[in-house]
């Protein structure tokens, strides 16, 4: 079996990854919260994580929320100010 394929008659499953916006660990999709900016200029969760545009992952720790807010990440990675709104949503969603 050579090296990055899969043995006949299996196939190999890709792990998807993603790293943290405020704390840069790297950890599976399902682990994070997704905050979609699609192509029309909008903001907003994405619960699905389906939804195309640029995507930026938040871990679901209130210790990451809390800094969020304090740093305002999205901001800079999203190039437009977002309204406390969205950061309060955020925070919600990871308290849950």
């Amino acid at each position: 079996m050579s090296r990055g394929k899969a043995a006949k008659g299996t196939a190999i499953k890709k792990i998807e990854m993603r790293r943290c916006v405020v704390c840069r660990q790297v950890r599976h999709k399902s682990e994070l919260l997704r905050v979609v900016k699609n192509s029309s200029g909008e903001i907003s969760l994405d619960e699905t994580k389906k939804i195309e545009g640029r995507g930026a992952y938040v871990c679901k720790s209130p210790e990451c929320s809390a800094m969020l807010l304090k740093r305002r990440n999205l901001d800079k990675i999203f190039k437009t100010k977002l309204p406390n709104g969205l950061y309060d949503l955020i925070k919600e969603k990871i308290l849950m």
